[in-house]
């Protein structure tokens, strides 16, 4: 049966079920065929309104502040944006993350670390628009990547 095909009620109780799941499970296989969840789901809007604040420019317009995540290393980081010349043409500025990883009380800047470019332009505008696009979960991504990076950094 194609995902189109199915009942929007089955849909509903496999992503309930699929939540309590690790996100690598998510891609679980539903009988002979791979369940495209979020293919199924822009199908179907009103199965899922856009969230307002899905994107780390929603976000931060929703809730007038910085997005904050624990990364995969269990401590608190809040995101920032940084955008600068990269010299090369047709992407003459880069975006990137800054993350800002904060004391567990929340007292103080412990460190930080950068994604590496997620963004574009050939303005500043432009790529900090394209990297303010990305979905939290890109970002949350781009956080643990950066993590990895910089213990791996530090082990060398």
């Amino acid at each position: 049966m194609a995902n189109e095909d199915r009942d929007p009620n089955e849909l509903l109780e496999a992503l309930e079920r699929g939540a309590i799941r690790p996100a690598a499970e998510l891609s679980r296989t539903m009988g002979e065929e791979l369940m495209d969840v979020v293919g199924a789901l822009e199908d179907r809007p009103e199965l899922a309104p856009p969230s307002p604040d899905a994107t780390l420019g929603g976000y931060m317009k929703e809730h007038n502040r910085p997005a904050a995540f624990e990364g995969n290393d269990g401590q608190p980081y809040t995101v920032d944006l940084d955008v600068e010349p990269t010299g090369a043409a047709g992407r003459e500025f880069a975006a990137f993350f800054v993350f800002v990883r904060w004391a567990e009380t929340g007292a103080g800047i412990m460190a930080h670390a950068e994604s590496g470019d997620v963004a574009f332009g050939a303005t500043e505008d432009e790529a900090r628009s394209a990297a303010l696009e990305l979905s939290l979960y890109e970002v949350k991504a781009e956080l643990d990547s950066a993590i990895d990076r910089k213990r791996a950094d530090l082990e060398d």
